[in-house]
């Protein structure tokens, strides 16, 4: 099983890590193992936990590193990274790493679903179980639909999308990719087809739906900081707006100190920050790198460190 990805910001991601070399860390996203073979260079007698959803990327790094006494690979959501650690016996580590999104393996093997371009079963599931993309626009109803679309794609034509999508899979259900990217084509204005292909928002609204890639972040962001020793790092690639609001509101909610009035005179509430900003704006891929990998160009890391 070949699960080619190229990792995003790869040198700043594992500078930012500060790694050392008998830490315990984890990356919540191993993918291919871009990210992960960087950290294990750096280990001497320190371990790496790399955990992912996909049994294709498990498959990939159990062989990647099979020979390596310092990795340990896990199936499971990085949402749960703190229960999977636990069952484990470690109980803390000295930093984390999570690059949000799907990978260039998902988008570019067919047959998962994820892609406009190529004709496949309307999947989208990064595990490969459970609830598919296809059972959400066969079933829900128009206001569920209608909403899938706009918040987690930005999509302003949403409910024109879905009214097709409605009257369409009243003759039969839809159980394509590219009967739903020619939906989608059909119904937004033909200036829309114009600027890139019209159903990525919907793609992408749904493939966050089907993984619930949200909740999952929001959830994995405080399972990791749980997780992180005093001076721990937690690393974030994020690729679409959504996630990075996430990311940057819960890091600044880390960062808060005392939350009284101005005009107190002491302190009484005794909040103190949790975390201190390791990146004050999030790093972005150079040009080089852009050229290299355009599916980089979006990509923003923010790193904390754990007070």
């Amino acid at each position: 099983m070949e699960f080619s990805h190229i990792p995003v910001l790869l040198s700043e991601t594992i500078d930012g890590l500060n790694i050392k070399p008998d830490g315990v860390y984890v990356d919540g996203t191993a993918g291919g193992g871009g990210h992960s073979a960087e950290i294990l260079k750096r280990l001497t007698d320190g371990k790496l936990y790399s955990i992912d959803r996909d049994p294709d990327a498990i498959q990939t790094v159990t062989e990647r590193f099979r020979d390596n006494d310092n990795s340990v690979i896990i199936q499971g959501n990085f949402s749960e990274m703190k229960e999977l650690l636990n069952s484990r016996g470690v109980f803390s580590v000295d930093g984390v790493l999570l690059d949000i999104g799907v990978s260039s393996h998902q988008l570019d093997t067919a047959d998962r679903g994820f892609s406009f371009h190529e004709d496949a079963p309307l999947d989208m599931r990064m595990s490969q179980s459970g609830t598919t993309a296809a059972d959400l626009v066969n079933s829900l109803s128009f206001e569920e639909l209608t909403k899938i679309l706009y918040e987690y794609g930005e999509e302003k034509y949403a409910g024109s999308i879905v009214k097709t999508i409605i009257k369409e899979r009243e003759k039969k259900p839809i159980t394509t990719t590219l009967e739903l990217a020619e939906i989608v084509k059909e119904s937004v204005p033909q200036r829309v087809r114009r600027d890139g292909h019209p159903a990525r928002k919907t793609f992408q609204a749904l493939r966050i739906a089907v993984n619930h890639e949200l909740d999952a972040l929001e959830k994995g962001m405080d399972s990791a900081f749980e997780l992180l020793n005093p001076k721990g790092r937690l690393a974030i690639i994020t690729f679409h707006s959504l996630e990075d609001r996430i990311v940057k509101r819960k890091m600044a909610q880390w960062y808060q100190g005392c939350t009284c009035p101005k005009d107190f005179p002491v302190c009484v509430c005794g909040k103190k920050p949790k975390a201190k900003a390791v990146t004050k704006k999030p790093i972005t891929a150079n040009s080089l790198e852009i050229n290299q990998n355009s599916r980089s160009r979006s990509a923003k890391l923010r790193i904390c460190e754990k007070i």
